[in-house]
């Protein structure tokens, strides 16, 4: 029988949000059997703890994944969310001092570090697992994502992307701790150079830098290096393990993405809600 896992002791760590630029804070702290994974704002400290998979909670998503609404909300919690399901983790309470928690390297690899680091403490009740039973798909044009059954958790996915640099790129394997430390946690966030100067009129990245995050252009990352070949095809499966934590339990299930983001997985999580999170 597999066990729930939360971790051993609580820590932080603190930095800029990627989105807002603002100093924050988040906190980890270790949670009792069966109460899954809870986000919670410290600067509202009234506002209710949004509690993953439960019924009403609203998910949102332009570039980055929202979670609630208005002032008990949290955005980019993806890479977050992804080390937590990356490493198996069942129930953590996240506490953070804004609306996002620090950008850090601008992939998962610290928070994944710092977990291991505070340690897993291995539960006795039994992993609740969402098992699909059934295909479920969204699309959009070229862009696809969809969720089929499996006795295993793998995930599969594809970008395509005008600028040689990134081009057409593929990932397909199996998504257990080691494989998830070792292969996806470290994949930086990533966008086209043109994008860049955009994506800031419009708001977004007011934290975001050439070192964390990777700014493509026709030759590969500006003042930066790659860590892996395909490094934005492994970031994008990053973000697809983080979104589909969203649901508050780990899956078996193969996860076949193409061309997709946050907007698109978020709403195959709301398809996936419906037919199984609430029942």
């Amino acid at each position: 029988m597999e066990t729930q896992r939360t971790i051993n002791r609580d820590f932080s760590l603190s930095g800029k949000g990627l989105q807002t630029g603002k100093k924050v804070e988040v906190f980890f702290y270790p949670e009792e059997e069966n109460k899954g994974i809870i986000l919670k704002r410290k600067d509202f400290p009234k506002n209710e703890p949004l509690v993953l998979g439960s019924g009403g909670l609203k998910f949102n998503s332009s570039r980055r994944s929202i979670v609630g609404k208005g002032k008990n909300s949290v955005e980019t919690i993806e890479h977050v969310l992804a080390s937590l399901h990356g490493l198996g983790i069942d129930n953590a309470r996240i506490e953070m001092t804004g609306s996002e928690p620090p950008g850090m390297d601008g992939s998962a690899k610290i928070f994944t570090e710092a977990i291991r680091k505070a340690g897993i403490k291995e539960q006795k009740e039994e992993r609740r697992y969402l098992r699909i039973t059934k295909p479920l798909w969204v699309e959009d044009k070229e862009a696809f994502v969809g969720i089929f059954p499996s006795d295993k958790f793998k995930v599969s996915f594809l970008i395509d992307y005008p600028v040689a640099s990134i081009g057409r790129q593929t990932f397909s394997g199996e998504i257990e701790p080691e494989i998830f430390e070792k292969e996806i946690a470290s994949a930086r966030t990533f966008c086209l150079k043109e994008q860049a100067l955009l994506l800031l009129k419009m708001g977004f990245g007011k934290g975001a830098n050439v070192k964390n995050t990777l700014v493509m252009d026709a030759d590969g990352p500006m003042d930066n290096e790659l860590r892996f070949p395909d490094e934005p095809v492994r970031h994008k499966v990053l973000d697809l393990i983080g979104d589909l934590y969203l649901l508050g339990r780990p899956l078996k299930a193969r996860v076949v993405g193409v061309r997709s983001g946050h907007r698109l997985n978020l709403k195959l999580m709301e398809k996936l809600k419906k037919e199984y999170a609430c029942k």
